[in-house]
């Protein structure tokens, strides 16, 4: 079978420090790790072999760096709307440090306090899709670099779930995950996979 034409790989950026300890990161402009450069080198051999329309990236340095080690960096668009999620007053913040105060708290269902709202990050992502979609030109492939919550939450969106349909995808530092279409419908390609 043919591979489906029109492809948006996703391409989260590696290890931080605070992606490594859990914490929020979305305003706070962290550089990569060690082994967060590591993971980006190793999606070059793969992602350097492809015949990507237009790479577009986070303007943060963790998914600048990303985009750069993984061979894709000369091609590089920045896209604003690629920034992580507004985590607000939660920002360097662990999950179960919020839960502490608030139980059961998830970013896919309780509001982050001065942060960004569901439907703010809906509108964003759809404005991601409907600019990759354009430069796709209906039949290429475009590359988006960014951060964990955005990229689940644009496959959320692609998929017909919204960008809460993120909360049922794992997503890892320096991973590769693909959305297509299968007889027009929407489809995962790929997930969370290593280069």
């Amino acid at each position: 079978m043919a591979a489906p034409a029109t492809q948006l790989w996703l391409l989260r950026h590696g290890a931080t420090s605070w992606a490594r300890d859990g914490r929020h990161t979305s305003r706070t402009d962290l550089p990569l790790l060690p082994e967060g450069e590591e993971e980006a080198r190793a999606l070059a051999p793969l992602l350097t072999r492809q015949p990507f329309r237009a790479v577009l990236t986070s303007p943060l340095q963790r998914a600048r760096r990303t985009c750069e080690l993984a061979g894709l960096g000369g091609r590089a668009e920045l896209c604003d709307d690629l920034r992580e999620w507004d985590y607000g007053d939660y920002e360097g913040i662990t999950t179960a440090d919020i839960r502490l105060s608030v139980p059961d708290w998830s970013v896919w269902s309780h509001p982050c306090p001065n942060g960004e709202s569901l439907e703010a990050i809906a509108q964003r992502c759809q404005r991601v899709l409907d600019l990759a979609l354009e430069r796709a030109g209906g039949d290429g492939w475009v590359a988006l670099v960014a951060h964990g919550h955005i990229l689940r939450s644009l496959a959320g969106t692609w998929l017909g779930l919204g960008p809460a349909g993120g909360a049922l995808l794992v997503l890892d530092t320096g991973r590769v995950s693909v959305l297509g279409l299968e007889r027009q419908q929407r489809v995962l390609l790929r997930w969370n996979a290593l280069g």
